[in-house]
Formats: C-alpha cells, sequence, structure tokens
C-alpha cells in the first residue's frame, strides 16, 4: 500500500486497560490527522466498541488470548485494524439491531455503530480470530453533513 504513509501496530492483553489504550491511541493518531471534534468523537466511540468487542466477544477475557492493534495514516487516512483470537465472527452472523426482533436488546448495536459512525468498516473471519478494519477520511468541511 503506497497510500499508508505510517504504520505502528501493538500486541496487547484481553483486558479493559488494553481498550483504554487502543482508544487513546487512535485518537492521537486521529488528532495529527487533521479530524475535527465530531469525527474524533466517532472515532475515539468506533474504536473503543470494536476493542471491546475483540476483548469480550472475541478473547471473552481470556489472558492467554492477545489482541493485535495496527494503526496506519496517510495524509487524510486513519485506519485501524483490531485482530483477536476468538472463534471468529463472519458479517452474516451479526444481527440487524433495527430488526424487530432486536429492538429491545442491550447488546448487537456495537457493529451498527462503527458502521454508522466510519467511512469504511471491513470484518474478516480468520479461523480463528476475526479481524476488523474501520477506516475513516477527513472530509471537506462542506461535506461534513452530509447523510451516510
Amino acid at each position: 500500500m503506497v497510500m499508508m504513509a505510517n504504520r505502528v501496530a501493538y500486541t496487547l492483553d484481553s483486558t479493559l486497560d488494553s481498550v483504554n489504550k487502543v482508544e487513546q491511541t487512535a485518537e492521537q493518531l486521529a488528532v495529527k490527522v487533521g479530524f475535527a471534534e465530531d469525527d474524533l468523537h466517532k472515532i475515539t466511540m468506533s474504536v473503543r466498541e470494536a476493542a471491546v468487542n475483540a476483548v469480550l466477544h472475541g478473547n471473552a477475557y481470556d489472558p492467554s488470548k492477545k489482541i493485535l492493534v495496527a494503526y496506519e495514516t496517510s495524509p487524510n487516512t486513519l485506519a485501524i485494524t483490531i485482530t483477536d483470537e476468538g472463534k471468529g465472527l463472519s458479517e452474516d452472523e451479526v444481527p440487524d439491531p433495527l430488526a424487530e426482533e432486536n429492538l429491545l436488546k442491550t447488546s448487537g448495536r456495537g457493529i451498527f455503530l462503527i458502521r454508522s459512525f466510519m467511512d469504511e468498516v471491513h470484518i474478516r473471519d480468520l479461523h480463528p480470530g476475526t479481524e476488523i478494519t474501520l477506516v475513516k477520511h477527513v472530509s471537506a468541511p462542506e461535506t461534513d453533513a452530509k447523510e451516510q
């Protein structure tokens, strides 16, 4: 990938401390790339949700399992890839939180939230493990209000 100029990756334990580190690092990099405050909030919420999914649903807080987090930045883009060592998840297994039978459930909105806040979301089942990549592009001020 020629366009992605800077990449940094960490291997972290399956803990909430790791989730916090993943979120803080994403925020620091998003500030450097130049995202507006509204986008910073969307990025940090999405990254936190994805990291919680990896630690909680993917690795089930198993101390022997790790999460791998990679951040790539270019002048106008931030991409975060989070990989767990869990049983795996395919995109068609993710329930629709807007379906009538799911409206009152307290979980199952994370991926939906991530998709609504990020420009691109890619989920791969690695057998075992799941990899989710979140991509956000810096948008021109006049396009910030567009519907997604």
